[in-house]
């Protein structure tokens, strides 16, 4: 298992791209295998995670070919998938997981979904009562609803489904499976979750409808074969943010970073925290994207919850490394969901910042954290989380001394580049 040594640098200059995004390319993976004729993703993320998705519909039937690494050409089944030979490993990508529960759930095959030991703690409920409402048979095999999951498709029927929690994997899972429903299939969340989901069915050709917090789809639609560029990952772009955003006489540009409205919510928070933030928009496609330029400040501390807290989930662990290098109080509230990612990350984050020397108050659903005390060298656990051990890398920038982050392999689930470019980063 590889760890880390990380020292602190004293300022940034650079111009970056990110790789592909990594929500993105799981859907347009699976998308473009349900459709009608041959698709082409460029800027395809291939991580252990989306590779995960690939390697899912191949093993429904799906020819899935890779002339670059970075680029896919998918011939789409219409619909129509064949029984997987064996469980489908889905690896520790929850999306992977509910995504394409969804979609086997209309299918007349029954299909096993097993994952890493991760992957087997996290709640499945939240797909698991809308599928059922539908009429597949959904049986978790693990304790209180945790994968393995056994999924019996069936003839669906189309259902009205409220989400407690904003998620965009519990919606695009009903949505998905709204496509082989009778009826209309409808949605609504109590605050905006990431829409890409939405966005790709009308890429590929699919009425989807939109009112407010409420989506809605009416079953039987065939979707269209389409070529898709896949924009950077912002949440990959994130820890280069704060790198940057929290280093006063720093600069960085990021070019082709995705800023679909949906996911740009951290740079509102870096913003809000004082740090200069430019945004040009250069593509206004199916998923807008464009350059971001951050420019270095001292932070000042502010409060992250309510209805944002959707939009910035997989960036609270570097924005909490930000709170801790601002000065003044950060309150984060609402991210109840931190605790059951691929760690508890609410405690994950806590411990570690602890152990940097930061002031840190963890709460049932989220954290206060006092900054402006000096943060010094230390041992760090990634927990086996991969947002945890490349958070704590840019905390190690700022620290006195040197940062070890331990069990770091958990990283090419989404970013496996990422100590390079670090590296490279820190070099320039």
């Amino acid at each position: 298992m590889a760890d880390w040594i990380i020292r602190p640098v004293p300022q940034i200059q650079a111009t970056l791209q990110v790789p592909g995004d990594k929500s993105i390319s799981h859907r347009a993976v699976l998308l473009a295998a349900i459709s009608d004729g041959t698709s082409e993703i460029r800027g395809f993320l291939p991580s252990a995670d989306c590779m995960r998705t690939v390697d899912a519909m191949r093993a429904l039937g799906v020819t899935i070919q890779v002339p670059e690494p970075t680029t896919l050409v998918v011939q789409g089944c219409r619909g129509t998938f064949r029984p997987a030979p064996g469980a489908i490993d889905c690896g520790n990508s929850g999306t992977t997981m509910r995504l394409l529960a969804g979609l086997v759930a209309g299918q007349p095959i029954h299909t096993r979904l097993t994952g890493d030991r991760s992957l087997s703690t996290r709640p499945m409920r939240r797909i698991i009562e809308p599928l059922t409402r539908m009429g597949a048979t959904v049986h978790a095999e693990g304790p209180d609803g945790r994968p393995p999951l056994m999924i019996e498709g069936a003839h669906l029927q189309s259902i009205e489904h409220s989400l407690a929690t904003a998620s965009a994997q519990a919606k695009s899972a009903v949505l998905l499976a709204g496509l082989f429903a009778r009826g209309v299939t409808t949605v609504s969340e109590p605050s905006l979750s990431r829409d890409h989901t939405e966005q790709m069915l009308d890429h590929f050709g699919v009425a989807v409808h939109r009112a407010g917090l409420t989506v809605s789809i009416t079953g039987g639609q065939t979707l269209q074969a389409r070529s898709f560029s896949v924009p950077g990952d912002i949440s990959s772009a994130a820890f280069w943010f704060v790198a940057a955003a929290a280093r006063p006489g720093s600069s960085l540009l990021v070019e082709n970073v995705g800023l679909n409205p949906t996911r740009s919510g951290v740079l509102a928070v870096l913003s809000a925290m004082g740090a200069g933030v430019e945004v040009a928009v250069t593509e206004p496609a199916t998923e807008p994207s464009g350059r971001v330029r951050i420019d270095g400040a001292q932070l000042q501390g502010t409060h992250i919850g309510g209805d944002e807290i959707a939009n910035v989930i997989d960036e609270l662990p570097v924005l909490a490394v930000a709170a801790a290098l601002a000065h003044g109080r950060t309150t984060i509230s609402g991210a109840g969901e931190l605790r059951v990612k691929e760690s508890d990350r609410l405690n994950a984050i806590a411990t570690n910042l602890r152990a940097l020397g930061a002031e840190v108050e963890e709460t049932g659903d989220g954290m206060v954290i006092t900054g402006g005390r000096p943060l010094h060298g230390a041992r760090l656990h990634s927990f086996g989380d991969h947002r945890i051990a490349m958070a704590f890398a840019i905390a190690g920038l700022f620290a006195h001394g040197e940062t070890t982050i331990i069990d770091t392999d958990c990283v090419a689930t989404s970013y496996p580049g990422f100590p390079e470019q670090l590296c490279a980063l820190c070099a320039a």
